[in-house]
């Protein structure tokens, strides 16, 4: 199952927020989001756990959690969506 966790401390490292769910069960991948050009965390990132019952579990007792003085949030994933590549502009020459 995918996790979403949010509101994260610019300063949690991948490893410290596997660390934290693994509490709970196995974690298949951890990946905190970054700035494609700053290369700094953008406060959000994923957990993927194995158990669907670890990861409700996990969900459950990390919503609001304290990590690193900041109340994270947690819940299920959704479903990435494709974005719409759509020109803008209407700029003729």
């Amino acid at each position: 199952m995918n996790i979403y966790v949010g509101n994260l401390d610019r300063e949690v490292t991948e490893a410290e927020l596997k660390e934290a769910f693994e509490a709970f069960g196995e974690v298949s991948s951890c990946k905190i989001i970054t700035d494609r050009f700053t290369g700094a965390s953008r406060g959000f990132g994923f957990v993927e756990m194995s158990g669907e019952e670890e990861a409700k579990k996990a969900m459950a007792e990390m919503d609001g959690h304290d990590m690193k003085g900041r109340n994270i949030k947690v819940n299920e994933a959704r479903p990435r969506t494709e974005r719409g590549g759509g020109g803008g502009g209407g700029r003729r020459f």
